[in-house]
């Protein structure tokens, strides 16, 4: 590969307020609520409206800004962005350029290659735009599209990266932990299907060694880390085609087509000066105090890249298994509650809470802030197996109907007889009957096919009813094959 790829990122995150950037209207689900129900005239724009400034937005800006090490402006300004689309009901979007509410900050990522850091550019307020739905009827009919003005005015903020990364899984990390940020700092819910934070990559190729960058591509609104990371591996990969083959790359605006596993243009880019930035004339500067800054940073929560630091570093996790525990707070507080409750190791722990327990989790709906089995029950029944009460087949059982029912794990073993059977008497007599029952598949394994070992293993488990100590019937087992 002669060319090194140079991509910056601009991710557009909603922020979960009551109210609307400038207005009072609600913010509700641009999916699921019915369209148009919540616009009013100053967010709907129309003319003699005069804007006025969340305070709450401003106080969840700061939050993302101060936990990636940001230096607040204290005093920032906003601007109109001027351009017409349709789903822009005033002709102009409300948003912060010359004089931003944060600047210089950064971001460490563990990637593959190692630790890399990211700098962040900027990161400023701004309001959403509204929801084009485009309609291809069927027959003769015209293609239309309509418009929900529901989004129109929501609270945005917009973080804008350094051109630091240099490849499609760099950009792939830095869009997991920004989510997982965001999340934790009760900011975003993370939804990122209904395009509560889109991904904007600005793409373009250079001969290693240049330091001029070459020509740059975005792609526009991506939303899930999936087609961010092959959307990206694509450009890399078209530029380099273009180039080797002695074209020039267009600065353009593109859309990733999921189904064609590929990106299609849309417009040429637009610069700074085509949307005429000048200041809000119905808005005072935004001034931020020293103390208003210091009261956030002292609310911040443990961000995810610290409590995974810590995971690893306090129970000898790996960063993955630490980052994956991080990514939610309330799942890693559910398993630090666990190896709280009781002498429970701590790789038992995560394999049961990463496993058994989110996919109850995940097919019920249910997170773990409220979860439906208690960290000091979920505690006892991983204490039950360790000390041979019960096998893992069974512990499994018990842990899906403490789910449905809320009981304990111990009253549920007591009241359906599934205490383990480690009897070597009785083992002892189950293995010889499944042997005897079994006479073709013992000279199999006698004769070399050592894998029929297991399907005996199972007889013996299944005339158990599944309680058998699977070490003792193993170790008995091998004894009678000899």
């Amino acid at each position: 590969m002669n060319y090194e790829p140079v991509i910056g990122l601009e991710v557009h995150i909603e922020m979960q307020t009551q109210s609307k950037m400038f207005c009072a209207c609600p913010v509700v689900d641009s999916v699921s609520a019915p369209p148009n129900t919540a616009v009013c005239p100053i967010c709907a724009g129309h003319p003699g409206t005069l804007p006025v400034v969340n305070e709450k937005a401003v106080e969840y800006a700061l939050r993302v800004a101060l936990a990636l090490e940001c230096a607040v402006n204290p005093i920032s300004i906003f601007a109109r962005k001027n351009y017409f689309y349709p789903d822009i009901p005033k002709g102009y979007q409300i948003s912060q350029y010359e004089q931003p509410l944060a600047e210089y900050g950064k971001i460490t990522l563990q990637t593959s290659l190692g630790e890399k850091v990211i700098r962040i550019r900027r990161v400023h307020l701004e309001e959403d735009t509204g929801k084009l739905t485009h309609v291809e009827p069927e027959g003769a009919a015209q293609p239309y599209s309509l418009v929900d003005l529901n989004r129109a005015g929501v609270p945005l903020l917009e973080i804008v990266t350094e051109p630091d990364f240099r490849s499609a899984e760099e950009v792939r990390v830095y869009a997991m932990a920004l989510r997982a940020l965001v999340r934790a700092l009760g900011v975003n819910s993370g939804d990122m299907e209904k395009g509560v934070m889109r991904i904007e990559p600005n793409i373009s190729i250079r001969p290693i060694g240049q330091e001029a960058f070459g020509t740059k591509v975005e792609i526009k609104n991506l939303n899930s880390f999936r087609a961010l990371e092959r959307g990206v591996a694509y450009e890399i990969q078209r530029h380099e085609q273009v180039l080797t083959s002695g074209g020039q790359v267009a600065q353009e605006t593109v859309g990733w087509d999921e189904a064609a596993q590929a990106t299609y243009s849309q417009r040429s880019k637009e610069d700074a000066h085509d949307y005429r930035y000048f200041p809000e004339p119905d808005l005072p500067p935004l001034r931020v105090s020293a103390d208003w800054v210091e009261r956030v940073r002292a609310a911040l929560p443990e961000l995810p890249i610290a409590r995974a630091n810590r995971y690893q570093r306090d129970f000898g996790l790996s960063f993955s298994e630490s980052a994956f525990l991080a990514e939610e707070a309330a799942l890693g507080e559910y398993f630090e509650r666990v190896t709280e409750s009781g002498p429970v190791a701590v790789r038992s722990a995560f394999a049961w809470i990463t496993g058994e327990l989110l996919s109850l989790v995940n097919a019920s709906g249910t997170g773990f802030a409220s979860p439906k089995v208690d960290p000091q029950d979920l505690a006892a029944l991983l204490k039950m197996v360790a000390d041979g009460e019960i096998n893992q087949a069974t512990a499994k059982t018990v842990l899906v109907e403490m789910f449905a029912s809320g009981q304990k794990a111990a009253e549920i073993v007591a009241a359906k007889g599934l205490t383990q059977v480690s009897d070597g008497d009785l083992i002892a007599q189950l293995v010889t009957e499944t042997l005897a029952e079994n006479p073709g598949e013992v000279d199999s394994y006698r004769a070399g096919k050592l894998t029929v070992a297991n399907f005996l293993f199972g007889q013996v488990m299944r005339k158990a009813g599944g309680k058998a100590n699977p070490q003792v019937v193993r170790e008995r087992l091998m004894k009678e094959l000899g």
